[in-house]
């Protein structure tokens, strides 16, 4: 295999079939990670104890986050290609 082929030495790319579910899961992560750390920290404050707070407050968001983005993520598709012009 190619060095390209990897992720990290040793670790192989997933297949270009996975991209539809990989894209919106590492989205879901992201967003709904900085979405609640910004809420614990409005809540609390930069307090001891906001690691766990924040891992607490993102868990439940995350697991409802990610499959409502795999449901809508096609509808969002449309609308955009009726917004922008093709290439």
């Amino acid at each position: 295999m190619k060095a390209s082929q990897h992720i990290l030495p040793g670790i192989p790319k997933l297949p270009a079939r996975f991209a539809p579910i990989v894209m919106p899961l590492l989205l879901s992560l992201l967003m709904s990670a900085i979405v609640s750390l910004i809420s614990t920290i409005k809540a609390g404050g930069l307090a001891p104890g906001l690691l766990p707070r924040w891992l607490g407050a993102w868990g439940l968001p995350w697991s409802i986050a990610f499959p409502v983005l795999l449901l809508v993520l096609p509808v969002v598709r449309r609308i955009t290609a009726m917004l922008v012009r093709a290439p």
